[in-house]
């Protein structure tokens, strides 16, 4: 079953968002159940999201720090923290997000960066509730065609906001190598033999999928493996690898990093970043743009692959 499915501890890292020996420390010191295969180690994708619920506190929105094993471990969405420039929170899952924070750290080192890796969904709500910094989006109105304008106008209600333009990325569907069900798009969803496996409720990709099946009359209830959920990219692509399902919805780079999968290139998305107005002038904020337009930047995400980069650090929309 898919639950059982066995996952190798970078795999785990992964998922997590963390570093491969963090996911060793988890295991020695019983917070994640692992066992051995041989001299290898495994931990069942059932595990990780019983670690995953475990720790989840249904007041605040969770969030794993990566930058320094040695931050401190209270709740970085305090409201204390919230208001503090130099205790700085970052929302969303891309690991364009990771290379952002490093820049930022280096170019402000009095400004201690947080990631919080919840979806584009969450990350709106948690601006709102003025409990992050920077929320970022990727989500699709299948109404209007529009990327993000439409959500940010709902979902941050009342206040000003800025949309700054990260990158464009191609999603699509994850199948097996060569593959054999002839999947095509979005209209192979009707059909009784494909089962997928979903992303979680809240992030762009799952909302892209529910869109569509909207606007094509498919009950999401109708397709086999609609509710089974992983928290990345990388793990629903590695379980339609390993024969898990036979469809997924990602995006094309982490294809790349998946064997035995091919990628089918459906629709480009636009990935942006979301800030309140009345925060556009501080130095933080302006460092962060500042970055984004730098060619430094610009370069080390060319060197990753997957990205459209022209229209980076332009400002969108002010809202």
């Amino acid at each position: 079953m898919l639950e059982n499915t066995a996952l190798t501890p970078q795999e785990v890292a992964e998922m997590l968002k963390v570093a491969k020996n963090t996911v060793y420390e988890l295991i020695k010191r019983g917070e994640l159940n692992g066992y051995k295969v041989g001299k290898k180690i495994r931990v069942d994708l059932k595990d990780v999201e019983n670690y995953k619920n475990k720790t989840k506190n249904n007041k605040t929105i969770q969030s794993i720090p990566i930058k320094n094993d040695s931050l401190p471990s209270t709740n970085i969405f305090s409201q204390q923290d919230s208001g503090n420039v130099n205790n700085f929170i970052i929302c969303g899952q891309d690991v364009l997000l990771d290379i952002l924070s490093r820049y930022i750290e280096l170019y402000s080192p009095n400004i201690r960066t947080f990631r919080s890796y919840v979806g584009s969904y969450n990350g709106l709500l948690a601006l709102y509730l003025g409990k992050i910094q920077v929320a970022t989006a990727h989500l699709w109105d299948g109404d209007s065609g529009q990327y993000n304008i439409p959500f940010v106008r709902r979902l941050v209600p009342g206040i000003p906001t800025i949309i700054i333009h990260l990158a464009c990325r191609m999603q699509g569907f994850y199948v097996a190598k060569g593959n054999p069900k002839k999947i095509q798009g979005w209209e192979d969803l009707k059909r009784h033999d494909i089962n997928i496996i979903n992303r979680e409720k809240g992030c762009g990709t799952r909302i892209l999928l529910d869109e569509h099946l909207r606007l094509l009359n498919i009950d999401g209830k109708s397709i086999k493996g609609y509710n089974k959920e992983c928290f990345s990219h990388l793990a629903v692509a590695s379980t339609v690898a390993r024969g898990g399902a036979n469809l997924a919805l990602g995006n094309e780079k982490t294809s790349l990093q998946v064997k035995n999968i091919d990628f089918i290139p459906l629709q480009k998305e636009r990935y942006e970043l979301v800030i309140k107005k009345e925060d556009l002038d501080k130095s933080p904020f302006k460092t962060i743009i500042s970055i984004l337009r730098s060619d430094e930047f610009k370069s080390e995400l060319l060197g990753i692959g997957g990205y459209d980069l022209t229209e980076t650090g332009n400002i969108i929309a002010e809202l």
